[in-house]
């Protein structure tokens, strides 16, 4: 009875780390979004992770629209941080049903980021 329990757990845990795995290399959408790095942070009790907020302006005078995002790469990270406030474009990908938020509190992930001119 012990080891039918045991193999069900495993078969569980395998289940839940292929899922996780698959869901954190499989990309549902990519794209670059444009616009004002409005914060940037590294939050979390037990795990942390890099939180940040874009702010699309289409128009002057318009209300902007804000992006929410997450980064997992530490070096895209230390690009983000010193430009808090400055126009931005990143490169996102979309990461559907990842299942935990120690990852990242966002579906979107950003892979790349730059100074917009």
């Amino acid at each position: 009875m012990v080891k039918v329990l045991a193999v069900v757990v495993l078969i569980a845990l395998l289940v839940f780390a292929g899922f996780t795995w698959f869901t954190l290399h499989w990309s549902y959408s990519d794209g670059e979004r444009s616009g004002y790095l409005l914060g940037f942070s590294h939050r979390g009790w037990v795990c942390k992770t890099w939180e940040g907020e874009l702010a699309l302006v289409t128009l002057p005078g318009t209300v902007a629209e804000k992006f929410p995002f997450s980064v997992r790469d530490p070096q895209v990270a230390a690009a983000l941080t010193p430009n808090i406030g400055k126009r931005m474009t990143v490169h996102y990908e979309q990461r559907k049903w990842v299942p935990t938020s120690c990852f990242g509190d966002t579906d979107y992930f950003v892979t790349d980021a730059r100074l917009t001119p």
